[in-house]
């Protein structure tokens, strides 16, 4: 069955990830828990589908309350997902919308882009550095050198990050092929990108105990006294998230 070959293949996308990817993680998770020491956020952004690592991260049970979610409603694959494709191209919007958001000097920004090729995300790495932030970029580094560059300047989100996570991914992000199907299917980006960037928080945790700082971990809002247990955090970082109205205060 051919989703056994597909399960086989991820298996082994995140194998290779794991074996090649840990000095990158650990500098990333650095960067995060540096951030969090010292009052700062991480803060996460991406393009179209790539808004799932934002909302991964943040208002997580079992995660970190220091995240704040970039996550610009033109850029959503909704109400219109082409609008977002358009979007992801726009030259000097990137660094618009992140001097829209609550960041401040020393905080960390994760950007997910698997091509690392189009405009905004690439201004919003030009501009994080500007403001200060440590930029790290998710990406799929054989895709990103398989293309050119959409911005002015002709480089990549890669050519301003200060660290670099390769989710090992194909040129194209799909993995399957099957006679009857015109194109390859069957992408790999998320599974193996989230698992990389959680591995990143994960250390981050480790990084805070190790400090003697706790760290500030949601607890499932389904146990019982899971939100009471929230709200202080929640107070805490209500300033630094652009979401953060959704963070009840009482």
């Amino acid at each position: 069955m051919l989703y056994m070959d597909y399960l086989a293949k991820v298996s082994e996308v995140l194998d290779k990830a794991t074996k090649t990817q840990g000095p990158a993680i650990e500098k990333a998770a650095g960067y995060v828990s540096d951030a969090i020491a010292g009052g700062g956020v991480l803060h996460v952004f991406g393009c179209g589908h790539s808004q799932m690592y934002a909302m991964e991260v943040f208002y997580r049970a079992g995660g970190l309350a220091a995240v704040n979610a970039i996550l610009t409603p033109a850029l959503s694959i909704t109400p219109r997902a082409p609008l977002s494709t358009a979007g992801e191209r726009l030259p000097g919007y990137g660094n618009i919308i992140l001097q829209n958001e609550p960041v401040a000097p020393g905080d960390a920004l994760l950007i997910a882009s698997t091509s690392a090729r189009n405009s905004v995300p690439i201004d919003m790495a030009i501009e994080a550095k500007k403001l200060g932030l440590n930029v790290i970029l998710l990406y799929s580094s054989e895709f990103a050198n398989s293309v050119s560059s959409r911005h002015a300047s002709g480089k990549m989100v890669m050519d301003f990050a200060d660290v670099i996570i390769d989710n090992c991914g194909v040129s194209g992000d799909a993995i399957m092929e099957c006679e009857g199907a015109d194109a390859k299917f069957g992408p790999t980006s998320s599974v193996v990108g989230f698992a990389l960037m959680q591995a990143m928080m994960v250390q981050a945790v480790e990084n805070l105990i190790k400090q003697g700082i706790k760290p500030p971990i949601f607890i499932s809002g389904n146990l019982d006294g899971g939100m009471d247990a929230n709200l202080e955090i929640m107070k805490k970082y209500s300033s630094r998230v652009s979401s953060g109205a959704i963070f009840p205060i009482v």
